[in-house]
This record gives structure tokens, C-alpha cells and sequence, in this order.
């Protein structure tokens, strides 16, 4: 018994090789798209949900929408094979699913094969073929080949003389012109650059202090001011900026009462004159880290112009332990965070232990554990033991005096709702997080949440944007494993082409 072929307009569907064929060209499809267009053609003309494709192509698989959603467009851009004025196969009718609307005619491959069926195609006006004009004599039709070919290769030879023309005249030429890159800066944007040192001792415990004081200021200066930052602490391609501002931080080897020590240097450019807006150097010790970091924000507010509203008074606070020493693992935890895999997570839940046992009323420490947690959960499953401890540890941030004003509290939730695939939840938890703090850890999760609610291009424009943020390859780490794996190529291809031209 041959298995049946259709015609789904122009094209022959032959399910038994997974190909569809028309005028000569075939395409192999993957299965599914071929099991899709299949279900299709059995149902011309009738809208179909989401819920009955999945549940007559994608039989005892567990698919959410957004493959729907991908599949349906794979297929439509096989089925127009980049002809642009090829009718629309498949359209969406909103709210309620998808339709077939062209004809579909069905037969076997037996049929097929005698010519029993042709495909529903348009009738159109023949025009009447021209008289075929007489046979020429064999000597006049010989001497008319002769004359074609001799006309086609000096054709062909004009041409080629003609390339090789231009490509002597570009090598010939030694003074090409040279493209100047014009930028207009803008005042209000500003970029945060770490010089790495080598001359310091406690190399790492410096580094991390510094990445997590440039994640305080940008988050700060995004959140309570109009000015722009990008924190470029993890990403080192030197290339033209239009930052009309640079904040640079730098750990330098100074002589200081007859001794070499190591001093934090922060300085702010405006990159319009050059001029110098604010150059300070701090000594750091393991007693006064906090009250460097005070001073700072500071000095900062004073040479932006920029006070600092209550609201942020009450987030500083919150970023304050009772010790220094606190802080510094606190920052060093940050910044195993912000690498985002397994390991890098294991670590940072461990060292917030013990800034929890050091500072138990430290309660920003304790939400950024129950974050890494609640991500570790999501990339590699906890026990149950463990995950009652989860839940436990987001009850109680979740009770914490003030956490209902701090974005972490919304970025923990939003996580867990992926999980537990709640995603028009997550969608409402993520955005209450956006409005209280502008952060690339913000962005990135609102752009998983598009991706899940099949939003391909609402989750590129939120992944561009904490890109833009915090550049490099944390960043990019998150966007591509956080909650779930994300293809760049596919999903974010502006940002994958950029990355390509580093």
C-alpha cells in the first residue's frame, strides 16, 4: 500500500522521504515540519489552536508554544522558498491559532507516479506561440552556431578583461581613502572601565571590590538618575564610544611614608574637553571598604550634579553590613553571580553562608543567596531537602523589612514562576523589578520571559539592552544559560553579528 502524497498548492508533499517538490526544485524538511504541514492538509481551511497542534504533531512530547510558534515559521519560509510574491500558506488568525489557505488535493504516490492528479494551480491566458519559422538549410543553420558562439565568448572575454581592469586598479592604486568613524558624543552616558593591575597584592580580593562597586554605580545612576551607564568592567575591546563620559577605576602601586602601597584610583573624564571631573585615591584595608564605598557615591553625587533621592539612601542601606569584611565576600560572591555557571554559583552560595554567619542582618546578602540558589535550582535540579530550604530562604526574604522596594525580591520570583512555568506571572513579577531598578540581571530575565511567551523579538530587544548595560562574556553567559539555553543565532542575531566582528 503506498503511503498518500498531497498537493499543498504549488507544492507536492511526499511524507514516506519528508520532501516537498514544485517545477523541478525539492526541499528535504525535518520530519516534524513535514508531520505539521500533513496535519495541515487534512484540515484546509479551518482555524487550528496551538493545544490540537500540539497534541496531534507533537504526540507524547512535552512542547511549550514558543516551538509552535518556531516550527509555524520554519515552515512558512519553506513554503515560499525565498520568493517573496508567493501566497501565504499558513496565516495566523489572532487569539485563536493558525489556518491552511490554499487548495489541497490528495492521492498515493502509485497515483502520482501514472499522472493521475495535477496540482490545483490558477488557470491563466495562454499566449498563441509564435509561427516556428522554416528549417534552415544545414549549411545556414551551422554558419548561425558559429556566429552565436563566436558573439558569447567575446562576451565572455570583455567581461573577464574587464574584472581584471578593476582589480589591477585597486592594487595599483597606493593611497585608498581612508573612512574616518564620526561620533557625536552624549553628555549623559557614561562608561565604567577597570584597568587591570598586577602590581598590587590580594589581586582577587581588589578585583572583585571593584567590579562590585562598578555594578553599585551603574545600577545607581540608571535607576535615581537620567544619566546612562555601561558598565564595562568585563569587557575589554578597545573601540570608539560616544560616551560623552569616562569613569575609570584603577588599582596603582604608590610610595607612601617611605613604603610602596596600593592605593584604589577613581577618576571621571568628560571625554568633550578632556577635562578632569573627579580624581580621587583611597587606600583600602579590610576595616574600611564601607566607608570608602560612602564616600564614593559621595563624591559622585557632588560631581555629576546629581543628589541622591531617599528612596536610595534606604537601597545603600541595605548594601551596608555591619563589617567590612563582609562586604568584601559579599563582592567576591557577586562576582561568581555574575559568571552565571554551576560552579561559579556553588562557590557564591557558599561564601554568602558566611557573610550571613559574620552579618545574619545583612539582608541583602540573604537575597542575593536566595537568587543564586533559585538559578542553581533551575540548572541543575536541588534535592527536596534543599529545596525546602529554597523555599524557606525566599519566605524570609520575601518577609524582610523593605525587600518589597528592592528588585532582587521580584528577579528571585520571576525566576521561580519560569520554573514552574507561570510565565504570564513572571511576565507582571519581572516588569514590577524593572520599574525599581534598571540592571542587566533585570533585562536578561525579562527577555527569557519573552522567549517563553513566544516574543522572539521583545526577548532580542531586552537582551541588547543588558548587553548594552554590561558588555562581555558574563553577560552573554546569562543570556545563553540563565533559567534556560538560549540560541543567540537564532533568537538575538544583531548581537551574535556584532560579537562576530570583535
Amino acid at each position: 500500500m503506498q503511503q498518500p502524497v498531497v498537493y499543498v498548492g504549488e507544492w507536492l508533499v511526499t511524507p514516506s522521504i519528508n520532501q516537498i517538490s514544485r517545477k523541478g526544485r525539492q526541499l528535504t524538511l525535518e520530519p516534524r515540519l513535514i508531520d505539521l504541514l500533513v496535519f495541515f492538509a487534512h484540515h484546509p481551511g479551518q482555524v487550528l489552536t496551538r493545544d490540537e497542534l500540539i497534541d496531534n504533531v507533537w504526540t507524547r512530547s512535552v512542547v511549550t508554544g514558543h516551538v509552535v510558534t518556531q516550527s509555524i515559521s520554519e515552515l512558512r519560509k519553506s513554503l515560499k522558498d525565498g520568493d517573496a510574491n508567493a501566497p501565504e500558506y499558513i496565516v495566523t488568525v489572532p487569539k485563536r491559532g493558525y489556518k491552511l489557505t490554499v487548495a489541497v488535493a490528495w492521492s498515493s504516490e502509485e497515483a502520482e507516479e501514472a499522472g493521475a492528479i495535477m496540482p490545483p494551480v490558477p488557470e491563466v491566458a495562454l499566449e498563441a506561440a509564435p509561427e516556428t519559422p522554416a528549417e534552415l538549410p544545414p549549411e545556414k543553420g551551422s554558419l548561425r552556431r558559429r556566429l552565436n558562439a563566436f558573439i558569447v565568448w567575446g562576451l565572455f572575454l570583455l567581461a573577464l578583461g574587464s574584472c581584471v581592469a578593476l582589480v589591477a586598479l585597486a592594487t595599483i592604486d597606493a593611497h585608498p581613502p581612508v573612512t574616518k568613524t564620526r561620533l557625536l558624543l552624549n553628555p549623559r552616558d557614561i562608561d565604567i572601565h577597570l584597568v587591570d593591575s598586577s602590581g598590587c597584592t590580594n589581586r582577587s580580593t581588589q578585583h572583585a571590590y571593584a567590579v562590585g562597586l562598578g555594578n553599585l554605580i551603574t545600577t545607581t545612576l540608571n535607576t535615581f538618575s537620567t544619566f546612562m551607564v555601561h558598565d564595562k568592567t568585563n569587557y575589554n575591546i578597545n573601540e570608539p564610544s560616544s560616551s560623552g563620559k569616562t569613569l575609570t577605576i584603577e588599582f596603582v602601586n604608590q610610595r607612601h611614608y617611605r613604603a610602596q602601597q596600593c592605593f584604589m584610583s577613581i577618576k571621571l573624564v568628560d571625554n568633550a574637553d578632556d577635562s578632569t571631573m573627579l580624581d580621587k585615591r583611597y587606600f583600602v584595608t579590610s576595616d574600611n571598604q564601607l566607608s570608602i564605598q560612602n564616600d564614593l557615591m559621595t563624591s559622585l553625587s557632588e560631581a555629576l550634579t546629581q543628589p541622591w533621592p531617599d528612596r536610595l539612601q534606604t537601597m545603600l542601606a541595605q548594601y551596608m553590613p555591619a563589617q567590612s569584611t563582609s562586604l568584601v565576600t559579599f563582592y567576591q560572591a557577586h562576582q561568581l553571580l555574575m559568571k552565571g555557571d554551576v560552579d561559579s554559583l556553588g562557590k557564591a552560595s557558599e561564601l554568602l553562608n558566611e557573610v550571613l554567619k559574620q552579618s545574619p542582618e545583612f539582608i541583602y546578602a540573604r537575597a542575593e543567596k536566595a537568587l543564586i540558589d533559585v538559578l542553581r535550582h533551575s540548572q541543575q535540579p536541588l534535592n527536596e531537602k534543599q529545596l525546602a530550604m529554597l523555599n524557606d530562604e525566599i519566605t524570609q526574604v520575601s518577609d524582610a523589612p523593605g525587600m518589597k522596594e528592592m528588585a532582587i525580591l521580584y528577579q528571585i520570583e520571576t525566576v521561580d514562576l519560569l520554573g514552574k512555568g507561570n510565565v504570564d506571572e513572571a511576565y507582571k513579577t519581572i516588569n514590577k523589578s524593572i520599574n525599581l531598578e534598571m540592571s542587566w540581571i533585570g533585562y536578561v530575565l525579562l527577555g527569557k520571559v519573552y522567549e517563553m511567551k513566544g516574543l522572539n523579538r521583545l526577548a532580542a530587544d531586552a537582551y541588547i539592552t543588558a548587553f548594552n548595560l554590561r558588555p562581555g562574556d558574563n553577560t552573554l553567559y546569562w543570556i545563553e544559560n540563565s533559567v534556560f539555553q538560549t540560541s543567540v543565532t537564532r533568537v538575538v542575531p544583531y548581537l551574535d553579528n556584532f560579537l562576530s566582528k570583535e
